[in-house]
Order: C-alpha cells, then sequence, then structure tokens
C-alpha cells in the first residue's frame, strides 16, 4: 500500500516519497523505516513524520527501546565485566560500555564508575545482529554532556513523549525553565533525568513532563503556570 507523509501506517507499506529527484540530495531513514531495493518500507504502526529537507521516521508508541545508532541513551550500569561495563538501555539486551569510552580514560586512569551508576551515553553500534555499544565522549573525544549522573531524579516515560518534548516547536522546557532552574538528560529509550534545587521541584517537573503527552501547546503553558503558582504557594 503507497502511503504519503501524515498518513497512519502498517508493517508492509511504502512511501514513494522517501525518494528525492536530485541524486545528490541524501535521503535520511529513522526508526520505523527500512530499504529494501527500490522502495522505503514500513516496519512498525504509526504516524509517517517528516523533516525538512529529507528525514523520514515513524512516530509511534513503545515501550520496548530498539537501539539505533546515534541515538543518546540513558543507562544504569548492571555489571562489571573486566574492561567492560554492561548497561541496562531498555532494550532486549544490555549494551556493552569500555572503560576507554570516557573522556581522558587510559588504563591507569579509569572512572570511578559503579553498579547501579546512571550515565548518559550515545550508541555507536546498533544493529540486530551485534550487541549495543555505548560511549561517553563525542567524536572529538569529549564529553559535552555525557558522562554519570550525579543525583538527580530518573523516571521511565513513553518514547514518543520524549520526541515530543524535545521537539523545537513544544513550549514545555522553555516554560519550565522560565520558572525554576534545572538540569535535564533525555534519553531516546525513554528515560529521563532531572537535577533541580530541591526534590520537591525534580518531582514536579517530572509530573510536569509526563503530564505533557497529550496536551496541547497552549494546554502546556497553563500546566506550567498553574504548576508554578503551586510551589510558590499563591494558589487559593
Amino acid at each position: 500500500m503507497k502511503v504519503s507523509v501524515g498518513d497512519v501506517v502498517l508493517p508492509g507499506d511504502y512511501c514513494e516519497e522517501i525518494s528525492p529527484k536530485d541524486e545528490k540530495s541524501r535521503v535520511v531513514i529513522g526508526p520505523g523505516l527500512r530499504k529494501e531495493v527500490d522502495h522505503v518500507y514500513i516496519t512498525k504502526a504509526g504516524i509517517l513524520k517528516k523533516k525538512n529537507p529529507h528525514t523520514y521516521w515513524i512516530d509511534s508508541y513503545q515501550k520496548r527501546y530498539v537501539p539505533i545508532r546515534g541515538e543518546n541513551v540513558i543507562g544504569i550500569v548492571t555489571q562489571k565485566a573486566g574492561d567492560i561495563f554492561r548497561v541496562d538501555i531498555g532494550g532486549s539486551t544490555t549494551a556493552a560500555l569500555s572503560f576507554l569510552s570516557f573522556e581522558g580514560a587510559t588504563k591507569k586512569n579509569r572512572p570511578e564508575l559503579q553498579v547501579g551508576d546512571i550515565i548518559y551515553a550515545k550508541l555507536v553500534i546498533a544493529s540486530k545482529d551485534m550487541e549495543p555499544e555505548l560511549v561517553c565522549v563525542d567524536s572529538f573525544g569529549h564529553k559535552g554532556r555525557l558522562g554519570v549522573l550525579n543525583d538527580g531524579f530518573m523516571f521511565k516515560c513513553p518514547i514518543n513523549l520524549v520526541r515530543k518534548i524535545l521537539n523545537p516547536k513544544c513550549p514545555l522546557l522553555d516554560s519550565l525553565k522560565n520558572e525554576w532552574p534545572f538540569e535535564m538528560a533525555a534519553g531516546m529509550n525513554g528515560r529521563i533525568w532531572i537535577k533541580a534545587n530541591s526534590m520537591r521541584e525534580s518531582i514536579a517537573l517530572g509530573n510536569a513532563i509526563l503530564g505533557a503527552e497529550f496536551l496541547s501547546d497552549s494546554d502546556i503553558k497553563k500546566m506550567c503556570n498553574n504548576i508554578a503558582a503551586i510551589l510558590a504557594g499563591h494558589v487559593s
């Protein structure tokens, strides 16, 4: 069945739009799509989305995370195995993280990582035939925002909600930043870590994010204003 951007799609459908007329243009296909010969087929149910110029993906509701190369995820260290840490990222198998995958790490200068630590990392290998592999540095060897997440508060949410709040058009994060200072890491595996001035504010921020899943932009702004008033003690 032929489909277009914005349609509800099912596995087995294909989209003729995912083929730029200019052969020099680069097409990027994301989660839920797979190229076979001359067509790009749908592999999971959802809504076909497009980001200009030629980036396509399927927006769907899912609980089990399927690792995708290049995505940032939040993981929990579950085991030390020689020079490798095993990390739970919510997929069907744990991911591997080498102790050398940290900024400045050497055989003599190993990162102080313990079982139970929460980390923010990037997937560099993600294939159905290979074990997922993580790193906590960028292509220049710098950690940036990656690494161990100390203190704070982590919670799970639907993967499509993470995509929603990270969309530049979503007013949620800007509305929250106007009310409270906080740090946040959003993993594409459906996990969010927040660190505010107090646990009370962290929980309020977490509730605001979870409550935004089915709200419109205007309702999101109203909700943020209500939460701010509650924390400030100005609600009658």
